[in-house]
């Protein structure tokens, strides 16, 4: 497995008037989407000479979030798929909820079929999530809008013409300018009902694989029949990335429901699967208990962390987590199945005055509903 770079805490400020005017080798900040910079800024700043420290990097990236950015938007909207060859490694690994792709050849295919199902589709960067340097490499967290039109064969069926947009996450490692590996969670079951798609009609046609071997306890609580571990919940202002692991380490697995209105503003807004928007503390326990009835031995396990921001503008995390649980309560996904679900869940919060004032958190519930519902191969 890659070595990841150690996450800190970063300080980032907004620029100055005079920093505006400044010369184009002057130390600027790294771009930070606190800002809401357009995307005219990065192409404008493209090989100024303006650069973070970036070696082994292509000398028009000025800085890690421009890096990120520019190269998205050069492979998916300008069509350069070709780009792919020199910013992912040969043997990149990407992780799906639904299973893992193994180097870079499959990238540029998966690409292609999806440039061919979608025209006019856009990739609009809605905030990059940061940490790492040059020589550890870097770790970044994307937040995407896409949004197109339905023009083109795909795995499921013909075009319908319909209009699509979904939240997207992909968390990259990164090193001399290429992506060596890469964490993906997006709100697929949007999409398919965006299409008018049945999601679990076309979830019952999958086919898993039959792998030998069967599962090992879920390890959410220390040691057999001891209770699970109570967090202390450092401050939000002192140390943002402590707050939410440990908010989100007390909620989902030591089941303490109160963190909900002890630590999230009560005007939170938070954007979850299936296009979801929840409003305050009621709609966003409903949803953690809704998933906690569903998969009762559900566990979470933290794999990484980025900080962003400052107090007076907000601090961003961006955290990668792991789901496992098994299917033994009712609830929208349907009577239990006792299966097994394994899902990367990617988060984005924000944090000001202390609390979650909002947040992202997405994952793939059409490969969850794939897990229940696939037919396994004989």
């Amino acid at each position: 497995m890659t070595r990841q770079p150690a996450s800190r805490p970063r300080q980032i400020r907004k620029r100055t008037s005079m920093e505006d005017t400044a010369s184009p080798t002057s130390a600027l900040p790294v771009f930070d989407f606190a800002d809401r910079p357009d995307y005219s800024e990065f192409v404008q700043a493209a090989g100024t000479g303006r650069r973070q420290p970036l070696a082994g990097f292509d000398a028009d990236y000025v800085d890690i979030v421009d890096y990120i950015v520019r190269c998205t938007h050069k492979i998916w909207e300008e069509k350069a798929v070709g780009l792919i060859y020199t910013h992912y490694a040969h043997n990149v690994l990407v992780h799906y909820s639904s299973g893992i792709m193994y180097g870079r050849e499959g990238m540029v295919v998966n690409t292609l079929q999806r440039i061919a199902m979608y025209a006019e589709r856009r990739a609009y960067a809605d905030d990059v999530i940061w940490s790492g340097n040059d020589q550890d490499g870097f770790y970044s967290s994307h937040r995407v809008s896409s949004s197109g039109t339905h023009t083109g064969y795909g795995e499921f069926g013909p075009p319908t013409g319909r209009k699509i947009h979904r939240w997207g996450m992909a968390d990259c490692f990164i090193r001399e300018n290429r992506i060596v590996e890469e964490w993906l969670a997006s709100d697929a079951l949007t999409e398919l009902r965006q299409m008018g798609y049945d999601p679990v009609a076309l979830a019952r046609r999958a086919v898993l694989p039959n792998k030998p071997g069967t599962h090992g306890e879920i390890d959410r609580l220390p040691t057999g029949q001891q209770y699970p571990v109570f967090l202390d919940v450092p401050s939000g202002q002192d140390d943002p990335q402590g707050f939410i692991a440990a908010v989100l380490g007390n909620l989902w697995n030591a089941r303490l429901i109160n963190m909900v209105r002890e630590h999230y503003a009560p005007n939170h807004v938070a954007f979850v699967p299936d296009s979801r928007k929840l409003y305050g503390h009621g709609d966003y326990e409903n949803f953690v208990i809704t998933l906690l009835a569903c998969f009762p031995d559900l566990a979470i396990n933290i794999d990484h962390q980025a900080l962003q921001g400052d107090e007076r503008r907000g601090f961003r995390v961006a955290t990668r987590c792991t789901f496992q649980g098994t299917h033994e309560g009712y609830g929208p996904y349907g009577a239990p199945t006792g299966r097994r679900i394994f899902l990367i869940v990617i988060s984005h919060h924000i944090i000001r005055g202390g609390k979650v004032v909002q947040e992202w958190t997405m994952f793939d519930e059409f490969a969850l509903l794939k897990q229940l519902y696939g037919q396994i191969e004989s």
